[in-house]
């Protein structure tokens, strides 16, 4: 399988994607309600936008984006390669001005994210995964080679999680974890790309996602070395498999 080698041209999409949403961010705005009853700004619009012009100038591929996403699955189930996007993961930590929103994109080649761009705007932090060559973070100050950091036995589980109220699920998920755990809390893909800086252990998910929210973090995180598998049955996540968008149940794991 060859690496995907336009980095840099992903790369700026996503940082064009994320000085429209800061400028909105820096303002004030308004808050609509979808169907799901989830939220959407004309940031997520602005962003999507960009997003998908941007694409369309560099590759033929398809584009299904969480603002986009009424692609019949009699078309979808035909693509061997396209773009996953989530223009603005995170829309209520946006809302709530706590900095820790995302842009993602991912390329999905047969079902598995190869490559992943997490983009936090309000963060000045892009993280890039090529599951080819690696994954590395990027800050206004450095560029570094980021690799998880497995749990040794003694060690404190970090344990990533959203900021709300943690399930009964994830509590009994936690109490099988040999050792001690400390909670770390985080919202959007950036929890993900935790575990892939060696920030934080485990990340179990077990609870609703959708395909445009893990994709690109997906990415990063087995770029680092590590791994995001369907709980309980351990078998890798994957992508555009069915006709519905939801994830089930995902661990992601150091080792």
């Amino acid at each position: 399988m060859a690496a995907f080698n336009n980095h840099d041209a992903i790369i700026e999409i996503a940082h064009q994607a994320g000085a429209a949403i800061m400028e909105i961010y820096q303002r004030d705005f308004d808050v609509e309600t979808k169907a799901d009853s989830s939220p959407l700004t004309e940031a997520d619009l602005a962003a999507h936008n960009i997003i998908v012009t941007g694409l369309a100038r560099i590759s033929d591929l398809p584009v299904l984006s969480e603002e986009s996403a009424s692609i019949d699955w009699q078309t979808r189930q035909q693509w061997q390669e396209y773009w996953l996007v989530d223009p603005l993961d995170g829309t209520k930590e946006f809302i709530k001005k706590n900095g820790e929103f995302t842009v993602n994109i991912a390329l999905i080649r047969n079902q598995k994210p190869v490559f992943g761009v997490v983009y936090a705007p309000a963060l000045d932090t892009t993280y890039v995964g090529d599951v080819q060559t690696g994954a590395i973070k990027i800050s206004e100050t450095e560029k570094q080679n980021i690799t998880v950091k497995a749990h040794q036995s003694g060690d404190i589980w970090q344990v990533v999680g959203s900021r709300s109220h943690q399930s009964q699920e994830i509590q009994q998920y936690l109490a099988k974890l040999e050792g001690e755990t400390e909670f770390v809390a985080m919202g959007s893909s950036l929890k993900l790309c935790l575990v892939a800086e060696g920030k934080a252990h485990i990340y179990p998910r077990l609870g609703p996602t959708s395909e445009w929210d893990t994709a690109a973090a997906q990415a990063v995180v087995e770029a680092a070395g590590g791994s995001v598998n369907q709980y309980p049955d351990n078998t890798p996540l994957l992508y555009n498999t069915k006709e519905t968008l939801l994830n089930p149940y995902f661990v992601v794991s150091s080792n």
